[in-house]
């Protein structure tokens, strides 16, 4: 169960200019100038317009972006919304009624990374076999 306390806010009528950084979600409502980056998912109401690059793990998109997308799982494009911008994620699901003017690329985790300017998850370490009785 998701803390309501843990998500970052900017509700509607709201403006900001600037860079937000988050380790939790964030839920825009209002308007952004800048750059966004979560670790966790990120959900733009109906009412958000978003004026810059947005990277994060998730993202549910009503509103409208202009600005590139940077999405390490996956991206939803909902009815009515609209994008501006290129998408670089690893899954893409569209709604009948979203816009999207862009290119749109499928990256692996690593490239998520590199293009995002975030270290990748580390690898697992590789189990040794199990020893064996003779």
């Amino acid at each position: 169960m998701v803390n309501v306390n843990s998500i970052s806010r900017i509700s509607a009528g709201t403006v900001i200019k600037g860079e937000i950084t988050s380790p939790t979600d964030i839920r825009i409502d209002g308007t952004f100038e800048g750059k966004v980056v979560s670790k966790g998912r990120v959900v733009l109401g109906d009412t958000a317009v978003v004026k810059g690059d947005i990277i994060c793990e998730n993202v549910d998109l009503w509103g409208k972006v202009e600005g590139n997308l940077f999405v390490k799982d996956t991206l939803t494009l909902k009815e009515g919304c609209t994008v501006n911008g290129n998408l670089n994620v690893r899954r893409l699901a569209v709604e009948l009624g979203a816009t999207f003017n862009g290119n749109c690329k499928t990256i692996t985790e690593a490239e998520f990374a590199k293009l995002a300017g975030v270290e990748p998850a580390p690898a697992k370490p590789a189990q040794p076999a199990p020893a064996r009785a003779n």
